[in-house]
C-alpha cells in the first residue's frame, strides 16, 4: 500500500527568532512517511516570513498567510482546510517540541491500533515552565478524563496526530488556544480512544515569547464542559 503523507502544520505569529530553526529541524528529520510542511502566518509583523522565504520559493514548504492576526485556532482551521496529506499534525515554531517524536507517534496509526495519537509531556526538570503552568495542565487533563470517562495525561500538547478527514469532520471553531480543548472534546465525543506517546519538551519562558496565560486554562475548562453536554 502507498504510504500516507503527513501534513505538519506550523502556525506562527512573530516567531522571527525561532521559525527558521524549527523548520530546518523538521526538514532534517527522517520519518517513515512523506511529509508536507505547511506554514500558516497569522498576521506576523516581524521578519518571520522573510526567514523562510527561500524555502517557500524553492518549494520545500508551503505558506498560507492571514491578512491580520486571528488566533492560533483560526490558523489551524486554515491549515486543516489547506492540508494535502492524508494525516495531519501540528508543530509550534517555538522549538519547544522535537519533530523526531513523530516517528513513534506514527507507529500506532500505521499499524492500525489508533486513529488519534497525542505526544504527551512529562514536565520533568527544564520541561516545567512553572509550578502553576504544570498544575494547570494536570487540572485540565483530569477534568477531561472525568467529563469524558477517559484517562488522558496531556490535553494541551501541541503534538496531536490524526487522519486529515477526521480533523475536518470535527468542525472546529475556536479562534484561539481553546482549539486544543475543543479538538480533544470532539475526538472523544466521536468515540475515538486517544493513544498517548511520551515526547520530549523544552518549555520556553515568558521573556522568550510564551503566549499562554491563566485565562487560557480557564477557557479550556469551560470549553470541555460545554462540549460534553452539547448536542
Amino acid at each position: 500500500m502507498t504510504q500516507p503523507t503527513l501534513t505538519v502544520a506550523m502556525p506562527f505569529l512573530n516567531e522571527e527568532a525561532t521559525i527558521r530553526g524549527a523548520v530546518d529541524r523538521l526538514l532534517g528529520t527522517e520519518l517513515p512517511v512523506p511529509v508536507e510542511v505547511l506554514l500558516v502566518d497569522d498576521g506576523s509583523t516581524d521578519g518571520s516570513v522573510d526567514a523562510v522565504k527561500d524555502l517557500v520559493e524553492a518549494g520545500r514548504i508551503r505558506l498560507v498567510q492571514h491578512a491580520r492576526n486571528r488566533g492560533k485556532g483560526a490558523a489551524l482551521q486554515t491549515a486543516i482546510a489547506e492540508a494535502r496529506g492524508e494525516l495531519f499534525t501540528i508543530l509550534d515554531c517555538d522549538m519547544e517540541y522535537d519533530p523526531a517524536d513523530y516517528a513513534e507517534m506514527l507507529v500506532p496509526v500505521l499499524d492500525g491500533r489508533a486513529q488519534v495519537v497525542y505526544g504527551t509531556r512529562s514536565f520533568g526538570g527544564h520541561a516545567a515552565f512553572s509550578f502553576w503552568y504544570v498544575l494547570g495542565n494536570k487540572a485540565i487533563a483530569f477534568w477531561t478524563s472525568f467529563l469524558y470517562n477517559a484517562w488522558l495525561s496531556d490535553v494541551e500538547t501541541c503534538l496531536k496526530l490524526a487522519p486529515t478527514a477526521l480533523w475536518r469532520s470535527l468542525g472546529l471553531s475556536q479562534p484561539g488556544f481553546g482549539i486544543e480543548a475543543e479538538a480533544t472534546a470532539r475526538f472523544l465525543k466521536a468515540g475515538e480512544r486517544i493513544f498517548e506517546v511520551p515526547v520530549t519538551y523544552a518549555a520556553r519562558g515568558r521573556a522568550e515569547g510564551k503566549k499562554l496565560h491563566w485565562q487560557d486554562g480557564v477557557e479550556a475548562l469551560w470549553i470541555l464542559l460545554r462540549e460534553r453536554f452539547r448536542r
